[in-house]
């Protein structure tokens, strides 16, 4: 059964009246904690795509870029983003219930906060109202600080992104100890480490990006260490 039809099926949950709560009870264990990741990462994204007052065709698609949609699964993919975004809850109370989902897999928060980054910069544009969601949920998630700069360095043109702030170091960090650091991060974002985690495998692209900017910003560090 596909990741889509497993999604359906707790959609039909969800239609009947069970209620978010309910529908992500059933979602706490593998394989259904895979189903569970993308139901959150929609349904966060569609109520952080009302938090810039609008919703564009361009956050609505992002999910292809995530998820390896297929023409067919869109417009399952619409009915997650539809019914999260209609729905009275408030986006605070789903990252409280997707937090206690998830429990003891922080990595898998942080996966999930950095699928909202690509959806919140689907449009090029990064709202202030988008940072001020994406910061509240990271805080419910317990995302460390340094994380979340991290991701919203490198997702956020603002200018050219820190190497530090990408690795999560600071620059007075002795090289040894931060090429520790750059090791572990390539470790925790294989693919094979991703869907251990629970993360699909429709959503490990999402470590593709990742890690060219991880190790982008070691080969930038080891440069400027080497000619210092």
């Amino acid at each position: 059964m596909s990741i889509w039809s497993r999604i359906s099926e707790a959609l039909g949950a969800l239609a009947s009246g069970e209620g978010l709560a309910a529908v992500f009870d059933k979602l706490r264990t593998p394989p259904e904690r895979s189903v569970a990741f993308a139901i959150a990462v929609i349904a966060l994204g569609a109520k952080m795509a009302k938090a810039d007052g609008q919703v564009t065709r361009a956050e609505v698609t992002a999910f292809r870029d995530v998820f390896s949609l297929e023409s067919e699964d869109e417009a399952g993919a619409a009915r997650v983003f539809n019914l999260a975004r209609q729905d009275v809850a408030g986006f605070e109370e789903y990252a409280t219930r997707i937090r206690a989902m998830f429990d003891g897999h922080p990595q898998t928060l942080s996966d999930l906060v950095e699928g909202l980054f690509h959806i919140a910069m689907a449009d090029g544009f990064y709202h202030p109202n988008e940072d001020a969601f994406l910061e509240r949920v990271a805080d419910i998630f317990d995302l460390p600080e340094n994380e979340f700069r991290a991701m919203r360095a490198r997702f956020v043109p603002d200018e050219k992104p820190d190497p530090y702030t990408i690795l999560g170091v600071s620059s007075d960090m002795p090289v040894e100890e931060i090429r520790v650091i750059w090791r572990r991060l390539v470790r925790e974002n294989h693919p094979d480490a991703m869907i251990a985690r629970g993360v699909p495998e429709e959503a490990v692209r999402l470590a593709e990006k990742r890690m060219i900017d991880i190790n982008g910003a070691w080969d930038e560090i080891e440069a400027a260490r080497a000619d210092a």
